[in-house]
């Protein structure tokens, strides 16, 4: 943030705060443009988020963190807005993340809780205003793969017998999303963006690309987490517990064999775009620390479509372009 914004701020939280003794000190940023900061004012702590109005559209954020909380789940809540310059002071939900929390005694309580939520943030949540999961955006997400993971990341130059497979791979993916029934969509409902609380877990953020789409997909993100994973039997039970809760409130059908094959189908579109997101990071943003984190999402790439004799072929062709390769460094431009 440079001097002239920085000041900006400040004297606008102190207005806010009517306390000219606050004190602000920057949290880490996430993969937008936007950064956060804690301002501790008479013993009370609050985050103001900082998005610069030309990279950053606050707008949406604030009319869904408002829906959320209307909708009984824990969002933050705002006490103040400068939409011209983008800003918000809002409450704070702690440091805790669930990627903090996470480990195998304190998993099954904590997803409890973020199932719990996910299943009201799908119900009570009202989706048909928002923007929709369609083909264009399916693909253009998957688009990335190609473009920055396989090009820019491994090098390759993509021959058209192999874009043909990764073509059919995708058309796969696009009907199997737009045959579910469509949903709120936070479309980042992960380790990261979940916080911790002692009361009313988990508190909810970065949920402003919120769309209307595949009822699977936050599930996925949730259950086959780029930045931690679990034993496949534990995920299988949660799937169909949720698949139970779906069934129960006449969501899906009593004998909706396809939902397995939905969430295993939803993830590999959200992981084969995750792919390209995370190199994309890396050499368009500046932002290396997400290469750590691609051998885990090209091994659930690699587990689902390998089990598939519908995507075999595309999952032979990956094994092989990814073989012998550490992906966790970057690749100097030739």
């Amino acid at each position: 943030m440079d001097r002239k914004r920085e000041q900006l701020m400040q004297n606008w939280v102190r207005t806010q705060l009517n306390d000219s003794k606050m004190v602000i000190t920057p949290l880490t940023g996430d993969a937008s443009f936007r950064s956060y900061l804690r301002a501790k004012s008479q013993d009370k702590s609050f985050i103001i988020m900082n998005a610069p109005p030309e990279k950053e559209d606050i707008g949406p954020w604030i009319t869904i963190a408002r829906r959320m909380r209307n909708a009984s789940l824990n969002t933050p809540e705002i006490f103040s807005e400068d939409r011209k310059n983008g800003f918000i002071l809002m409450s704070d939900l702690g440091d805790t993340t669930y990627l903090d929390a996470l480990n195998a005694d304190t998993v099954d309580v904590l997803y409890r809780d973020a199932i719990s939520a996910l299943f009201g943030m799908q119900q009570r949540c009202k989706a048909d205003d928002l923007p929709v999961y369609d083909e264009v955006r399916l693909r253009t997400e998957m688009n990335l793969f190609p473009e920055w993971f396989l090009e820019r990341h491994l090098g390759l130059k993509i021959r058209a017998s192999e874009r043909m497979i990764i073509e059919r791979v995708f058309e796969k993916l696009v009907a199997s999303a737009l045959e579910q029934p469509q949903a709120f969509v936070h479309r980042d409902y992960h380790s990261r963006n979940l916080m911790r609380r002692d009361r009313e877990n988990p508190g909810i953020l970065d949920f402003q690309d919120a769309v209307r789409g595949p009822i699977t997909y936050d599930l996925v993100s949730l259950l086959r987490d780029c930045y931690i994973e679990w034993p496949a039997d534990k995920v299988l039970a949660w799937v169909n517990q949720y698949r139970d809760r779906l069934t129960k409130a006449g969501v899906i059908g009593d004998r909706e064999l396809r939902f397995k094959r939905w969430f295993d189908w939803m993830g590999l579109q959200r992981h084969i775009k995750v792919l390209g997101i995370f190199a994309r990071l890396n050499y368009r943003d500046g932002k290396p620390g997400y290469l750590k984190d691609l051998p885990r999402v090209l091994g659930y790439v690699l587990q689902v479509a390998g089990k598939n004799k519908d995507l075999g072929p595309f999952a032979e062709w990956l094994v092989d372009k990814t073989a012998d390769i550490d992906l966790t460094q970057p690749r100097e431009e030739a």
